[in-house]
């Protein structure tokens, strides 16, 4: 193989990991664990030509517009929006900056001994790897600081982007450990509180046959509980199971990873419990700490977090409506609802959590099932802190108040919306962490490599669905060797020049024979028209398999017109991949601005 360094000039954007010869590895200073080393190449093809050869898996950047503006520009112009964010990551000072404002602010943040001795309970049940334990032990330690990121606790994980998060948080600390010489330990937050049952209830796998099937978990439709406290029956979990064995193709991998999910979900009687498990088995010897926020020995923690909230609530309101200005200013719109009287407060009562809003000097749900003045809600939160939690305005105060957040891992709507909440950190003497763009990917298969190759699409022409639609079209056309529409077109028009003429001279033996008559040469219209579906029919099928190529390189880039990491499920990959493609993704260079790459495979 030749070496890289004898390779062309590179193309922007375009990388390969090549795998090295021993020799190699001595030589090469981006040389990872694996014994690959990334380097820039001149195209695409070069990589794709390597990795015939099994020498590399091609990593290529490609931004996708799906991004939004708000979290492009925080991405690649933050002087543009400096005012809305505290920190630019981009900046090694920013990163100092912030380790030293947590070192002076030790003692603003709920206590470290009582936090890591309940997240010690908590790993120990559903992620007892060593290396969370050293974790764990590290974060203990005053000066230690975390990078922390979240997600809702989906069926089988849910889509793809928890995992890239996960990476990314882990990536990160590592980052961040070694730029500042001091350890930072990575957090996932288990958004358990919430209790949107159907964004967590399902995940999506493509089968064989080239559907995108949903598995589902169902919930008694009055139950409005957050997703940590409502329970999954056996029979729910096999069910699920079941349905997921069955769309998943046999591999050498699927065995395993069925038992994996069959034991994890065994052990567990929530959905965020079973999603704590397999978070653990697949990054917890990374040590990844778990943290669950729907938590009750946490909520005990947070009491004074909530006290705080409550008493400046009308402060904080206004930080919000200020913040929803300044965006509007820029010519941005909001991403997440500031809702006048709204305390950004959740309250558990009978089954159902509702959303507090402040009413006559007190707090009051919409509907008026509880209401409370504002001493009887702060003597309700002493007394059952359990039934409080946070809304998304209010969940980066709690976090912030909780953890020592150096960075804090969002995808692009998180990094929109958390341009409302800087001058809320100020209200509670807190300051906005470090905002990290969590990494986004697609994965292309080696198939669909091949099946782009052969019918000549680029990812351009597959990122945008109407281009892709024309080149299925203008393919198929190309397959028509008896142009079907033109031959059609000239019959038509060729016998209505004969038939119209016809019916006007008819028309001078009897007017009625003029409606008759162009009655009737619609009805032949029309059984031209049935003709040539037919024939068009007939040439789809007898080109059936090219079709079915395009049909799959669209369902597997973009199901449901969404980017891939969005729909689809970690459990298809590992069926295909095995348990080390997220050792894989793990030893893709870590890009701060997450900016979107295609994985070639």
């Amino acid at each position: 193989m030749q070496t890289p360094a004898a390779r062309l000039k590179p193309a922007a954007g375009v990388f390969c990991r090549f795998r090295l010869t021993e020799s190699e590895k001595f030589n090469k200073s981006k040389v990872s664990f694996d014994g690959y080393a990334e380097y820039p190449v001149q195209s695409s093809k070069v990589c794709m030509e390597e990795q015939e050869a099994g020498n590399l898996m091609n990593i290529v950047q490609d931004p996708l517009a799906s991004a939004g503006p708000l979290a492009d520009a925080y991405a690649h112009r933050f002087g543009a929006v400096a005012q809305l964010y505290e920190y630019d990551p981009a900046l090694d000072e920013s990163w100092s900056s912030r380790l030293e404002w947590l070192d002076e602010t030790e003692h603003r943040r709920i206590n470290r001994t009582a936090l890591v001795s309940r997240l010690r309970e908590y790993n120990r049940l559903h992620n007892p790897d060593a290396a969370v334990e050293q974790a764990l032990g590290k974060l203990e330690q005053p000066g230690t600081a975390v990078i922390v990121g979240g997600q809702q606790s989906g069926l089988f994980t849910g889509p793809l982007l928890v995992i890239y998060k996960a990476i990314t948080i882990i990536k990160a600390a590592k980052t961040a450990a070694a730029k500042l010489n001091r350890p930072v330990v990575p957090v996932f937050w288990i958004a358990g509180e919430d209790h949107d049952w159907d964004e967590v209830n399902h995940s999506y796998i493509l089968s064989p046959d080239l559907q995108v099937k949903r598995i589902r978990i169902k919930r008694d439709p009055d139950n409005r509980l957050p997703v940590s406290f409502s329970q999954v029956q056996s029979e729910d979990w096999e069910q699920a199971a079941d349905e997921l064995e069955q769309l998943l193709p046999g591999s050498e991998f699927k065995s395993g990873l069925m038992e994996l999910f069959r034991r994890s979900a065994a052990e567990s009687a929530s959905l965020s419990e079973c999603f704590a498990k397999l978070m653990g088995a697949w990054f917890g010897k990374y040590g990844l700490v778990l943290l669950d926020s729907a938590d009750g020995e946490l909520r005990q923690l947070e009491t004074p977090v909530f006290e705080s909230i409550i008493r400046q609530n009308d402060e904080l309101e206004t930080a919000y409506f200020e913040s929803a200005r300044d965006l509007a200013a820029l010519g941005y719109e909001p991403q997440a609802e500031v809702s006048e009287g709204g305390a950004n407060l959740f309250y558990i009562h009978e089954q159902e959590r509702l959303l507090l809003f402040k009413r006559e000097g007190g707090f009051a749900d919409r509907k008026g099932k509880v209401s409370f003045t504002r001493d009887e809600l702060l003597a309700e939160l002493r007394e059952h802190p359990e039934r409080f939690s946070n809304n998304v305005l209010t969940r980066p105060l709690m976090q912030d108040s909780l953890l020592p957040v150096l960075g804090a891992v969002l995808g692009p709507g998180e990094i929109s919306y958390w341009a409302l909440i800087r001058k809320a950190f100020g209200k509670l003497g807190l300051k906005m962490p470090l905002l990290l763009a969590r990494e986004s990917f697609t994965v292309v298969e080696g198939t669909l490599q091949k099946h782009m190759e052969k019918y000549g699409l680029s990812w351009d022409d597959v990122k945008d669905l109407e281009v892709l639609r024309q080149k299925r079209e203008a393919w198929l056309a190309n397959q028509d060797a008896i142009r079907i529409d033109a031959r059609f077109d000239e019959i038509k028009s060729a016998f209505g020049e004969m038939y119209d003429p016809l019916i006007e001279q008819l028309a001078g033996i009897q007017n009625g024979l003029l409606k008759l008559g162009a009655a009737n040469r619609d009805k032949v219209y029309d059984q031209i028209e049935y003709l040539r579906g037919k024939a068009k029919d007939a040439l789809e099928k007898s080109n059936e398999a090219g079709l079915r190529h395009f049909e799959r390189i669209e369902l597997s880039l973009f199901p449901l017109r969404k980017p891939q990491e969005r729909v689809y499920n970690i459990f298809y990959y590992m069926n295909r991949f095995g348990v080390e493609w997220i050792d894989a993704l793990m030893d893709i260079p870590y890009d701060i601005t997450g900016t979107h790459r295609i994985i070639y495979l």
